[in-house]
């Protein structure tokens, strides 16, 4: 029996008649007789809505309660999917990352999986019911329920893809698949047919929103082929799969941007004591991803740095360099937000 897992963002699943129109999808697919996992997003606004309400009460929250918190946006999606379906006569299970036992690391807001196990799902799947996920969470060795960061929905697809072994992936979202540029920006932008992961993963490196970059590398490790489809139409989208031998290629694939940057910049660091690679190392045991690196050169025995990350990592990366700079005499840190690029 083929085996198809199928992944569907928050503008799918955003009101009950969008996520009426996923069942009727995923009614159309089971009567194929494929066996189908299908994990949803939270309802379009709802992780921003909880979010917004744990700023109304600190900056610094305790990032165990936040996964905590924003983890029940994708129990509400996966329930109400299971729920339509089964109104249709569909036997469906929803699960949860601690149902379907997603082990990750402790890292909270940015787990990592360490393995999926398969048994959780045979059951179901023999039965013939549909099994409905709850993408972007798992659990962490202690039992604690940890995120995978925004847009973790795709790599929980990608990861269940990859353990189950499924014959395709299809991440399904509210464009036609991967366009050379933003189409919301560029109305001449074009849709692409096929992409391979290496270029998939530039393009999400460098700002593309459809898909994350984790879920792309995992992807391209495990080789499990990726299709980005419209929730809202019958077009096959765009393929991402690995590179096949060419003669020609296209030298440029398209044009990617991101304005969700914040920018910090430290000035008088002391040159020769290894300030910028204390800097990096803490950082990336604080599992914060950086992006843009300049540094000028020496001057008067001090030098300046400046780096870009992502606006949601701020006030985390924030506290890492207090504890860095505090004995890096006379520097001064400067921070602009929202920068794009």
């Amino acid at each position: 029996m083929a085996l198809l897992v199928q992944k569907y963002g928050g503008s799918s699943v955003g009101t009950l008649e969008k996520i009426r129109n996923v069942a009727n999808r995923v009614a159309k697919e089971q009567a194929k007789g494929t066996g189908l996992v299908v994990v949803v997003s939270a309802m379009q606004g709802e992780t921003d809505r909880l979010l917004n309400l744990v700023q109304q009460i600190t900056q610094r929250p305790s990032e165990r309660e936040v996964d905590a918190l924003v983890s029940t946006g994708e129990q509400v999606s996966a329930a109400l999917l299971a729920i339509t379906l089964e109104s249709m006569g569909i036997k469906a299970r929803s699960m949860s990352g601690s149902q379907m036992r997603i082990e990750t690391d402790g890292h909270f807001s940015r787990a990592r999986i360490k393995r999926v196990d398969q048994k959780a799902f045979q059951s179901a799947l023999d039965a013939g019911e549909v099994v409905v996920a709850t993408g972007f969470q798992g659990v962490d060795s202690q039992g604690n329920v940890t995120t995978l960061g925004r847009g973790g929905s795709d790599t929980s697809a990608v990861a269940l893809a990859a353990a189950l072994e499924a014959d395709e992936c299809e991440i399904y979202t509210d464009v036609l698949g991967v366009f050379t540029a933003d189409p919301r920006i560029c109305t001449t932008a074009k849709k692409l047919d096929e992409i391979c992961f290496e270029e998939m993963m530039e393009m999400a490196s460098q700002g593309s929103k459809v898909l994350q970059i984790r879920s792309v590398e995992l992807a391209m490790n495990h080789n499990v082929p990726i299709r980005v489809r419209s929730t809202f139409s019958e077009d096959r989208g765009t393929l991402v799969h690995n590179e096949e031998d060419a003669l020609e290629r296209l030298v440029v694939r398209g044009i990617s941007h991101n304005m969700n940057e914040v920018k910090f910049t430290m000035r008088g660091l002391p040159y020769g004591e290894g300030a910028p690679s204390k800097i990096f190392g803490a950082l990336a045991e604080a599992q914060i991803n950086v992006d843009v690196i300049v540094q000028n050169a020496p001057s008067e025995n001090n030098i300046d740095l400046s780096f870009t990350l992502d606006q949601s990592d701020r006030y985390k990366a924030e506290d890492v360099l207090k504890v860095v700079l505090a004995d890096a005499q006379g520097a001064n840190t400067e921070i602009d937000e929202n920068i794009g690029k």
